[in-house]
């Protein structure tokens, strides 16, 4: 037998947690908040009661302050009871960097969808020479001028410096696998585009949504193309993703990893669609110069200059790029820098 939808979004949301405190969202679902040292400057953790324990959902970022805030909620604010299962949404650092002294100082379980896991790994073990000579590779057929490359070579393995190591074992988490947590059916939804498989939680009992990064109230996710993966289609995988999401009922409360909780997730994904709709159609304009991906990324993101943020912006410019191959608005050249000219 189950019960009928809270419908928790008809009362008064929270105002953000300070960082190593929990603010109640409904009985039994805790959130707490990570600063981190880059935009947007905080993650969403969410904590759900469980028995005689807790499932903590995404684990922050690796740095002295996450530690100080994780200890203190481990010590002062779960009522004496531990951290029993440690669900992490995916690979980014932001999510997964300190899931390894979490799991290591309570021996809770890690559990993730089996590619974030593998990319989590992977990631952390590439950092020989060979991955910053791709890396330059990849950013040299994008147009990228010396000064970025130059960047690229002096800044060296960043993931491995990000995370705490990662369990060696874990637990598969799957779409449509079913988490008895606290008495309560919690089923993964699994999206694309931000990452390869994002793990996203809904409990039809309480009327809530743990997007992840998969949909977020103010900003639209990092859907990029990377150098492991040149010809990706991750647009496509995002939207696909956040059509299946919208089928979800209207009146669902969204956790996102940033940002505060909030309703409408259907008007949401409509308009995340429709951004990227008018990013794609004026980068196809553009195109009527052919453009290499590094002037292309200038139309998208003329304000970028600092040379951390241009792996993201160049990422995004090419998942976008790449979308408009798929559907033949535009083509793209030969050579060792294409260029890309609208058909």
């Amino acid at each position: 037998m189950t019960h009928a939808p809270t419908h928790a979004h008809a009362h008064t949301l929270p105002a953000p947690p300070e960082p190593g405190r929990l603010t109640p969202v409904l009985p039994g679902l805790f959130w707490a908040r990570m600063p981190l040292d880059f935009a947007p400057w905080y993650v969403n953790l969410w904590l759900i009661e469980d028995g005689a324990g807790w499932l903590a959902v995404d684990a922050g970022a690796r740095s002295e302050a996450t530690l100080t805030h994780w200890t203190r909620i481990l010590e002062a604010e779960l009522g004496g009871r531990p951290v029993t299962r440690l669900l992490v949404t995916h690979f980014h650092p932001d999510h997964v960097g300190f899931a390894g002294w979490l799991c290591e100082r309570g021996g809770a379980p890690l559990l993730m969808p089996r590619t974030e896991y593998l990319m989590a790994r992977f990631l952390a073990l590439d950092t020989d020479e060979g991955m910053t000579g791709q890396q330059l590779r990849f950013a040299r057929a994008c147009g990228a001028p010396e000064g970025y490359l130059s960047y690229l070579g002096g800044r060296g393995p960043l993931y491995a410096r990000s995370v705490v190591a990662l369990p060696r074992q874990y637990q598969r988490i799957a779409q449509d696998d079913v988490l008895a947590v606290g008495g309560r059916s919690w089923r993964v939804l699994t999206g694309g585009g931000h990452a390869p498989e994002m793990a996203c939680l809904h409990c039809e009992e309480l009327g809530v949504l743990i997007s992840a990064d998969q949909v977020l109230p103010r900003i639209s996710p990092y859907i990029g193309v990377g150098a492991s993966e040149p010809e990706a289609d991750p647009l496509r995988d995002f939207l696909d993703s956040n059509a299946r999401l919208a089928a979800l009922p209207a009146a669902t409360l969204v956790l996102p990893s940033h940002g505060e909780p909030f309703t409408g997730l259907r008007e949401r994904v409509t308009a995340l669609a429709d951004h990227h709709a008018e990013r794609l159609d004026t980068l196809a304009a553009a195109c009527a110069t052919p453009l290499t991906a590094y002037q292309a990324m200038g139309v998208l993101f003329p304000r970028v200059k600092e040379e951390r943020a241009i792996g993201f912006a160049l990422g995004e410019t090419l998942a976008h790029l790449n979308r408009l191959l798929a559907e033949g608005r535009i083509r793209r050249g030969e050579g060792g820098v294409p260029l890309y000219e609208k058909v």
